[in-house]
């Protein structure tokens, strides 16, 4: 077993100015997720410009911070807002949704795209390699703030964790860092490999859909469910585990679509 380090989620502390390590986290998730498509945008062929990124990744970060935090509240938080209403702005606390981030997204891609006179589907698929990056950054911010733990076991490397009932410590599966390498490193790796030459319109879409509702399906099975909501059905079935189903078959049949219609990508000026 290993002993979990007890991390200070407070960075840094200046009298009354506080820093978080959540906070750290998705800000590194958002540069590197910047640093990537500006990289991509540079390639030869690509119809992104610099400023195009830009202006993207500004209309992301408010669909992620703003949609992400709304849909934990609205999935997992609703008891807790009921009784404390400042509850959904208290973002420094954790607490945010990957499944409303991203219907916090597919809004600001929607007004991104329009805007720009490009196709949605295009900025989708140009877009999905980014999740990773930041998914990685906060997995790890869960793991810094203690929270979203995996289900007890005696596996060599489960963390000791405090009871929170005050009891002794209990041997739990880190399941932010096995999240942490799924839905960020793994991700991220399948998807940048795949986009890096074009692909028919909404295939990438399509299989980070595919890719990240497996990945957080399987990693509920040993993830413990959100205290206020428990399980869904039989003891295993969790929220995630029923808003990712959507995902995955959504997933497939864009794949399906895509390969069957073969539209060109409007991300690589050659192919327009």
């Amino acid at each position: 077993m290993l002993q979990y380090p007890h991390i200070d989620p407070i960075a840094v502390s200046l009298g009354p100015v506080r820093i978080h390590w959540y906070g750290i986290m998705y800000l590194l998730g958002f540069a590197g997720g910047w640093w990537l498509a500006r990289y991509r945008a540079r390639q030869p062929g690509s119809s992104w410009k610099a400023a195009d990124v830009d202006d993207f990744v500004f209309y992301a970060m408010l669909g992620v911070i703003l949609g992400g935090r709304i849909g934990y509240v609205l999935f997992y938080g609703l008891p807790l807002w009921r009784s404390d209403w400042l509850y959904l702005f208290t973002i420094w606390e954790g607490g945010m949704s990957f499944h409303g981030g991203m219907l916090g997204v597919i809004a600001a891609t929607a007004i991104f795209a329009r805007q720009r006179g490009r196709r949605i589907g295009d900025v989708f698929d140009f877009a999905v390699p980014l999740p990773g990056v930041g998914l990685f950054f906060g997995r790890i911010g869960n793991f810094i703030n203690g929270e979203l733990w995996g289900r007890p076991t005696d596996v060599p490397w489960a963390m000791l964790v405090p009871d929170p009932n005050g009891g002794a410590a209990i041997a739990r599966h880190p399941s932010q860092l096995y999240e942490a390498t799924l839905e960020g490193l793994v991700l991220f790796s399948i998807l940048w490999l795949y986009t890096s030459r074009p692909r028919p319109r909404y295939a990438p879409s399509g299989l980070f859909l595919i890719c990240y509702s497996v990945a957080r399906i399987a990693v509920e099975f040993v993830r413990e469910p959100d205290v206020q909501i428990g399980y869904l059905a039989g003891g295993w079935f969790t929220m995630g585990q029923l808003l990712s189903l959507p995902m995955l078959a959504l997933g497939i049949a864009m794949m399906l679509f895509a390969y069957q219609q073969r539209a060109p990508s409007g991300n690589f000026a050659a192919a327009q």
